[in-house]
């Protein structure tokens, strides 16, 4: 299978070929777990979980190393421990598993490795030491600082010059450093904050050394593949690469992806501006995982995404549309059977999901209007698999349609059962009475030889 992937780097889509096919390694920035993760956060893990997934598809399930940090130390953590007087471990490991929990609820594997970076601060200093002893870092009573100026090749991933660079711009604690480029990659330690020890003085690290280190200590480099949101390609991702090829000498990544803002109302969602709604929140006002894994897939990743009820409620229609041809099928048993071909090629062109999505809507059709019983078990095998690999069509199907209507499930089931008494008794008045009720409540009962099953009506 010939996977083609868009590389940040070279700005163009190209074949993916890892180091070792026996070895395959990708890193994706995680959280910083100082506050529950947006809705916006959340399109990166489910993106590269698809990636995830057709890797392990095409070189086997032992062979990819996925690695996905939790920034557990950092200014805003720190902020958030003083502002609610708590300590700072206590509100990362919260908000760590509260993460954990929306990103299983929307069927996100979990990577291969989890490092937080408060467990890797000496390899940190060891990269740190590095950079000093290549002169390419200097130290200073505020912190470590590295030269942007000593890079030759620096703004190569974001393509600005170094003259227009802006994000290192000084601020406060930060007036001795030589360039206002340059970036911390050590922060003197400060009364009441937490710190290490280290041979340029007590202090913890900046934000960007943290996942050069974690990768280095978790894979190795250069990685195969690096991802995160567009929004980290600079000064972030930028930096990482500065001060781990300036350390090592080497590529840190040889394809670098990055997703495209989700938006609320055409403007990027963020914290500061107030404009998110977070997992948690969606499921607690009964969406389902797999609507919200749907509807973040349902644009290409590299795409902008408008966030709506309607977005929703579009992915809402499409999963029913899939469970409603499972739920025809409940009856037949699986026969063995792959992800078709034209699907895995789908996510294999750059992760295209709404050909992916599209391929999908076309198995369903299949499963539809199969008849003989060899083909009814391979389309639903086909589909099944499918889905799998994007994630989806987990639950089952009668459950799905329940956990939809949420409470009214009940009443359903009630109306449903009054109806198959109906309909044994003979009563046929009655029983298109309440199937008439049923389908003003938007439910679609279906009648086989096994009993009456019921979803929503599309």
């Amino acid at each position: 299978m010939n996977i083609q992937l868009t590389n940040t780097l070279t700005r163009r889509k190209e074949p993916f070929e890892p180091a070792d096919p026996g070895r395959v390694t990708m890193y994706v920035c995680g959280p910083t777990v100082y506050n529950f993760a947006h809705i916006g956060n959340a399109r990166p893990p489910v993106v590269f979980d698809v990636l995830f997934r057709l890797l392990r598809h095409v070189y086997g399930e032992s062979a990819v190393i996925y690695a996905r940090n939790y920034t557990d130390i950092d200014d805003k953590i720190i902020a958030a421990s003083i502002a609610r007087g708590v300590a700072i471990d206590a509100i990362t490991r919260d908000v760590e598993r509260q993460y954990d929990a929306d990103m299983a609820a929307l069927n996100v594997l979990t990577p291969t490795r989890r490092p937080r970076a408060t467990e890797n601060v000496p390899a940190m200093v060891r990269v740190i030491e590095q950079l000093i002893a290549k002169g390419v870092a200097y130290v200073v009573p505020s912190g470590v600082y590295f030269s942007v100026a000593a890079d030759a090749d620096y703004g190569k991933l974001s393509g600005r010059a170094q003259d227009e660079l802006k994000a290192g711009a000084r601020v406060e604690g930060e007036d001795d450093k030589r360039h206002p480029s340059d970036f911390a990659l050590w922060k003197t330690a400060k009364p009441g904050e937490p710190s290490w020890a280290a041979p340029f003085g007590a202090g913890r690290p900046g934000w960007h050394i943290e996942c050069s280190a974690m990768i280095e200590e978790e894979l190795g480099s250069p990685i195969d593949i690096h991802g995160g949101g567009v929004d980290l390609i600079f000064p972030h991702h930028e930096n990482e690469i500065a001060q781990s090829e300036s350390a090592h000498g080497h590529a840190l990544a040889r394809v670098w992806m990055h997703n495209g803002f989700l938006t609320m109302d055409r403007e990027k969602m963020s914290k500061s501006i107030g404009n998110i709604i977070t997992p948690r929140e969606l499921l607690e006002q009964g969406w389902q995982g797999e609507t919200i894994r749907w509807a973040l897939l349902s644009a290409h990743y590299r795409a902008p995404l408008d966030w709506s009820d309607d977005l929703l409620r579009q992915a809402q229609a499409s999963l029913d549309r899939l469970y409603g041809a499972l739920l025809r099928l409940k009856d037949t048993p699986a026969a063995e059977a792959a992800a078709p071909a034209a699907f895995v090629a789908a996510l294999a062109d750059d992760l295209n999901t709404p050909a992916a999505i599209a391929e999908l809507s076309a198995l369903a059709t299949a499963a539809n209007i199969a008849k003989k019983p060899a083909e009814l078990a391979r389309a639903k095998a086909e589909l099944l698999a499918a889905a799998k690999l994007f994630g989806v069509l987990q639950d089952d199907p009668e459950r799905w349609f329940r956990a939809s209507f949420g409470e009214d499930a009940a009443a359903i089931d009630a109306l449903v059962a009054e109806r198959v008494a109906a309909r044994a008794a003979k009563d046929y008045a009655t029983s298109d009475r309440l199937r008439d009720e049923l389908a003003a409540r938007g439910v679609e009962v279906m009648d086989s030889a096994s009993g009456s099953t019921w979803r929503r009506k599309g």
